[in-house]
């Protein structure tokens, strides 16, 4: 028999996959179990699609006609998307309750990593790949079997003295106070697949983030000439990236790509797999949800081993490292700083647990962020976001059409130019040939000018198929980085929209007295922070992006014309054979 439930309220869909239910409307579910405060059903109109789980109750058959039915045997899953602590069974979604207590936060949320770190479980691996989790810089030990595991969250950060302190949400109300209001109405996002949500940004602007930071782990953004800008890197650096040499284990049996790291830093040479690069593009994609980490090359299963793929890789992973260390933020992280200077390979492990049981990320990330005292005009914060948002569109229509462009303009010279330009090169030499027929002594030098013409089409040909990769290949590679931080930028930008809309929520509620002041203006100094890191990243993006764009279309430019002058070069070449003829 087919799982019914009840829709104890409207609900009209707003995303693709989700169905509209009405007041009362029986609904056919496919589980019982809930994904995350979400159902899967079909409405009367027979739709199919997610329903929140918190709108419905299960129809049992012995209280399917128990007008009275609380829905309890169904309580499990129906607030499964509620954190523990956080609402009391009162709350009813629209406002239809909107009175409704918040009980104190708990010390930490637990938050799923943002979309941009998906791309990592994407990609299949075979056995043997050089990307397996098996060598001696790991091991199959988890944050569990770590000593003290379970007994207290902040226990690892107890008593280190001045450099560490506790910070919560709370004590940043004003006069560092934590105010307890009556009641708290700024709801919740339903779509808890939200970008906003699995950020923790949401658990942030709600006042729901708590723990202790070091000075070592605090970020700041300063005011520039131009706006809000991360603080510079005081001991700037740069990191080469040489050598990729195929190396076995397990006797031959395991094989793979090792790189040789040398951060002018430290001076200090590291060996790096492409498995460790994707362990700490994961590390850092969780760790700050409001800045473009750079994608780095894609996994590929097969013709790992070959020159120009080992080639083309090595590029993309020196674009990558490029943009790294030139990130004030990335750049200085710990993560980072572990995976560019650890050689030994206990220390390896040691760094490799603790960054992936690091509690500073999601909604604590954002407790680390220092801002200027004065705070900023969220209107105007939100019209840039929103110009941003318009530009970063362009910008990715304009990237995929000079891209293709290039791709078919690579083609040609590879292909086309070069056999249009040796089919010119042989005609004449068979001119050339046709000639020599005639044995005179004084066509001789003719001759030999017309053999020499065909040779240069023909060379010419030559430079044509080997061209783009000294022009158009760079340009297609920086573009193809820069794609990747134009598909992060609409997770960030839902970030700061999501917290501007719950200032908005909030100046509401205190309108039509359903809130304190002193809670509203929490909201909004949270989500002033959230504003001074988007536009600081914003702003890095835009310098950087001049800065790459600039240099690369000079070089560009440059090889152009060392190209057509090496043409002309061949060019001059044979018409001063027909001077000796």
């Amino acid at each position: 028999m087919a799982l019914k439930a009840r829709a104890l309220y409207d609900f009209n869909s707003e995303n693709p996959g989700e169905i509209s239910v009405q007041e009362n409307e029986i609904i056919t579910l496919y589980s019982e179990q809930d994904i995350e405060g979400w159902l899967e059903g079909s409405n009367s109109k027979g739709d199919r699609g997610l329903v929140p789980a918190s709108y419905v109750e299960i129809v049992r058959n012995d209280t399917s006609h128990n007008n009275n039915t609380s829905g309890d045997a169904y309580q499990g899953s129906r607030y499964a998307n509620v954190p523990s602590g956080g609402f009391d069974a009162s709350y009813k979604p629209n406002n239809q309750v909107e009175n409704f207590t918040k009980a104190p936060a708990p010390a930490l949320s637990t938050f799923s990593p943002p979309a941009q770190q998906q791309h990592q479980q994407s990609y299949p691996t075979s056995p043997g790949s050089d990307d397996d989790w098996d060598d001696d810089w790991d091991d199959s030990s988890t944050v569990a079997d770590e000593p003290g595991a379970g007994t207290g969250r902040y226990q690892d950060f107890e008593g280190n003295g001045p450099s560490t302190y506790r910070i919560s949400t709370s004590s940043m109300q004003r006069g560092g106070n934590a105010q307890h209001a009556k009641s708290a109405t700024v709801s919740r996002n339903l779509n808890r697949f939200s970008t906003f949500v699995k950020s923790g940004g949401e658990a942030f602007v709600l006042g729901e983030a708590a723990g202790f930071v070091k000075d070592g782990d605090k970020i700041c953004v300063v005011m520039g000439q131009y706006g809000p800008e991360w603080q510079e890197n005081p001991y700037p650096f740069a990191c080469t990236i040489d050598d990729p040499t195929k190396q076995t284990k397990f006797k031959g049996m395991k094989s793979y790509i090792a790189y040789k790291l040398t951060p002018t830093h430290t001076q200090n040479q590291v060996s790096r797999r492409y498995k460790h690069f994707d362990w700490l593009y994961a590390r850092l994609v969780e760790k700050f949800p409001v800045i473009s980490v750079p994608h780095i090359p894609e996994k590929q299963a097969t013709g790992r081993f070959e020159e120009d793929f080992i080639s083309k890789r090595r590029k993309g992973l020196i674009w990558w490292m490029n943009h790294m260390t030139t990130h004030p933020v990335l750049a200085r992280c710990d993560v980072f700083q572990h995976f560019l200077s650890c050689t030994d390979e206990k220390a390896w492990k040691q760094g490799k647990r603790k960054a992936e049981k690091d509690e500073m990320v999601g909604a604590n990330f954002f407790l680390t962020i220092s801002t200027p005292p004065a705070p900023l005009d969220l209107q105007e914060v939100e019209s840039k976001t929103d110009g941003f948002k318009a530009f970063t569109k362009k910008m990715d229509d304009s990237v995929l059409h000079v891209n293709a462009t290039l791709n078919e303009f690579a083609r040609k010279q590879i292909a086309g130019f070069k056999k249009e330009y040796q089919k010119v090169g042989q005609s004449f030499k068979s001119l050339s040939q046709a000639f020599e027929l005639d044995q005179q002594p004084y066509s001789v030098g003719l001759n030999q000018a017309i053999s020499y013409t065909g040779e240069a089409y023909e060379a010419i040909g030559d430079y044509f198929a080997e061209q783009p990769r000294q022009d158009v290949d760079p340009v297609m590679d920086l573009l193809q980085l820069y794609q990747g931080h134009l598909a992060n930028y609409p997770d960030i930008i839902h970030v700061q929209k999501g917290a501007l809309t719950k200032v908005k929520d909030s100046q509401k509620h205190v309108e039509e007295g359903k809130m304190e002041l002193e809670q509203a203006d929490g909201v909004r100094e949270r989500c002033n922070i959230i504003s001074f890191a988007t536009m600081a990243e914003i702003q890095h993006f835009h310098r950087t992006r001049v800065r790459d764009f600039k240099a690369q279309m000079q070089h560009y430019l440059s090889e152009q014309i060392s190209f057509f002058q090496k043409v002309t070069g061949k060019l001059e070449d044979a018409l001063r054979m027909y001077d000796q003829a």
